[in-house]
């Protein structure tokens, strides 16, 4: 019942409501799960923070760290700071998991901390953050905030026009600085980067495990597996015909935007984002080109 409420309030009442019937979809869950799942392991961090910049699979990473087997082995609680007072820059409370955190990393490290902690950051080909952002944006983001303005511009552009809008509108909202001020920070314990396209990738059990241990949570095997399983992307998109919530699954391939750049297109996103996709250690455009067998571009 919570979550129909929540859901029709996503759609159709103003923002203030949305956020407070979020954090009360939050808050009754937490109180089911501490009063139904059994602690087992208690973490050894008073906090975990999943930072991030969106179209990364903030949703995805959500839903792993508020499954009962998440806290089961840690025993903390999911929390997304922009339900509550203050919002992301404000202290996380001790034994919660802060989701779906997007700042710079200088930012981040400003914010108070309950005590010991552990971060991650998670980053994708921000050329296919365009390309996400884009048909997320036009058809199918849930309509908060700026959304609905948004997705008005778009859907009278043509596609081209609508994809240097995009670039613009992720400069100008800092979404390329934030990646960026995280991938050149100095290397620290506290924080590690992972890889959209290696945790959704064929590796994919591999790869959240290394997260989870980084965050000090162990899963068994077995549990690692039924816990992927149940939030496969296919599942998820079945789970969210709703209007605005088949956007937050909608796995584009990595490297999508060789179909979607041209030259204009990509030479905007260079004035944007400059050297970021090879500063995260994904190949330029020649590099991708030759790996295609295409002749490279001409720059």
């Amino acid at each position: 019942m919570i979550d129909r409420a929540v859901e029709y309030a996503k759609h159709n009442t103003p923002n203030s409501f949305r956020v407070a019937a979020r954090r009360a979809q939050m808050e009754a869950r937490n109180a089911r799960m501490r009063l139904t799942v059994p602690v087992v392991t208690r973490n050894e961090f008073d906090n975990v923070f999943h930072c991030t910049v969106r179209k990364t699979g903030s949703q995805w990473i959500k839903a792993l760290f508020s499954d009962p087997a998440v806290y089961r082995h840690s025993g903390l609680l999911p929390y997304d700071p922009r339900f509550y007072s203050g919002g992301v820059t404000a202290p996380v409370p001790a034994g919660r998991t802060g989701l779906a955190i997007f700042l710079s990393h200088k930012r981040f490290e400003a914010v108070p901390k309950a005590g010991t902690y552990r971060a991650f950051f998670v980053i994708r080909d921000p050329r296919d953050v365009v390309v996400s952002s884009y048909f997320s944006l036009r058809n199918s983001h849930a309509p908060m905030g700026d959304i609905p303005q948004a997705r008005r511009v778009l859907q009278e552009k043509p596609k081209k026009e609508g994809m240097l809008h995009v670039i613009e509108r992720l400069r100008d909202k800092k979404q390329f600085g934030q990646m960026r001020s995280w991938a050149t920070a100095p290397p620290a314990a506290t924080f590690r980067l992972f890889r959209y396209e290696d945790l959704t990738g064929e590796r994919q059990a591999e790869e959240v495990d290394r997260l989870l241990r980084h965050c000090g949570i162990t899963l068994p095997p077995a549990e690692l597996e039924a816990l992927l399983a149940r939030y496969s992307f296919t599942r998820m998109k079945k789970g969210g015909d709703a209007p605005g919530r088949i956007s937050h699954y909608r796995k584009g391939a990595a490297g999508d935007w060789r179909n979607h750049f041209d030259d204009d297109i990509y030479a905007a996103y260079l004035a944007a984002a400059g050297d970021l996709a090879e500063v995260l250690g994904y190949p330029s455009r020649s590099e991708a080109e030759a790996r295609d067998g295409q002749e490279p571009a001409a720059t």
